[in-house]
């Protein structure tokens, strides 16, 4: 789609610097940009990108104009500005309504006109799917499932059974939302497999990233709020309970039954043991790891960043000497105290 600068600073709310009627069609990095296209500064380590750029707009701040050679949209948030122009410009497309011939729909599937199941896709027994939504090729959509309106499934994802997925929500391909929790119990004998029977609710505007694992709860279900966004490669474990608008990087791992708060971030290579509660507002730093409830906002971190190899092993070493250290830091204490 193509819009005129002075369209999008309408539509987002924006101030226009330069000509209103230049068109936009397309969108690229300050680097790569040419005529036609708009791209966005909102990182001083760009500074040199911005004063070269060819594109025909870029979204900034009001502080930066002065360095910007072309025409602007000013924006407080340019980044957000920017994601808000990109899908103007590149709207996903409406759904083709239909079932495909290769296709599989259980007699008591309920499936809203203006969906799209496309080829190979499985919509099973008592399954609900709403207006507009589109469940793409070889997506199996199991037992008792719910499928909000205008929600996506990609390619060759799986809802095992008894999952409700919101309105406008994205799940990429691959993802495996609903099979069991990791639930075993010892006997004299080895592992008894503790059933799962719950489920796993999935709020509006959420988006489940590729090769992620929401595992159904044993009882009652696991959760996932509104306008969560989960990477690729996440594992939510059984009864997790994920708080509204939280955001977890790829190789995040939630223990089962712990509860995320609300706007929480999770860097890579992060999570949390099992049963422990995380208040609102809570960001983890990268490979951090958090084993105990956290009562308060802020910033966590727990983790050793790389280093030279020899550096590291002599500091590791002494580490591993910390225990006789702590000995005789007490013997010498107490020889103290007794002259």
């Amino acid at each position: 789609m193509s819009l005129t600068l002075g369209e999008l600073a309408t539509q987002f709310g924006c101030e226009v610097a330069g000509d209103p009627a230049v068109r936009i069609s397309g969108v690229a990095t300050l680097a790569a940009a040419d005529a036609g296209a708009i791209s966005f500064f909102a990182n001083s380590a760009y500074g040199d990108a911005l004063a070269a750029t060819k594109a025909s707009a870029v979204i900034l701040k009001d502080s930066d104009l002065d360095k910007c050679p072309v025409n602007a949209l000013i924006s407080e948030n340019p980044y957000l500005t920017y994601a808000r122009v990109a899908d103007a410009i590149f709207p996903d497309p409406p759904p083709d309504a239909g079932v495909h011939a290769s296709a599989h729909v259980s007699e008591t599937a309920r499936v809203a006109r203006s969906a799209q199941i496309a080829a190979n896709a499985v919509v099973d027994a008592d399954c609900e799917i709403g207006e507009h939504v589109y469940i793409g090729p070889g997506v199996f959509v199991g037992p008792r499932c719910r499928v909000g309106d205008r929600s996506r499934l990609a390619a060759n994802c799986t809802l095992v059974q008894d999952v409700t997925i919101g309105k406008r929500s994205i799940i990429h391909s691959g993802a495996v939302i609903g099979s069991d929790g990791f639930g075993n119990a010892m006997s004299d004998s080895g592992w008894v497999k503790v059933k799962q029977l719950g489920g796993v609710l999935i709020g509006d505007d959420v988006e489940i990233g590729a090769n992620t694992t929401v595992d159904r709860a044993a009882i009652d279900n696991t959760i996932i709020g509104n306008g969560v966004r989960l990477d690729n490669l996440i594992q939510i474990g059984h009864n997790a309970v994920v708080g509204e608008h939280t955001a977890m990087v790829t190789m995040t791992a939630i223990g089962g039954s712990a509860i995320v708060g609300k706007r929480c971030m999770f860097a890579g290579r992060t999570g949390c043991v099992g049963h422990i509660t995380i208040c609102d507002d809570v960001i983890v730093s990268a490979t951090s790891w958090i084993s105990k409830d956290i009562k308060e906002p802020g910033v966590y971190t727990a983790s050793f960043p790389a280093e030279k190899d020899k550096s590291w092993k002599r500091k590791a070493a002494r580490i591993r000497r910390i225990e006789d250290i702590v000995d005789r830091i007490k013997k010498l204490e107490k020889s103290s105290d007794d002259t």
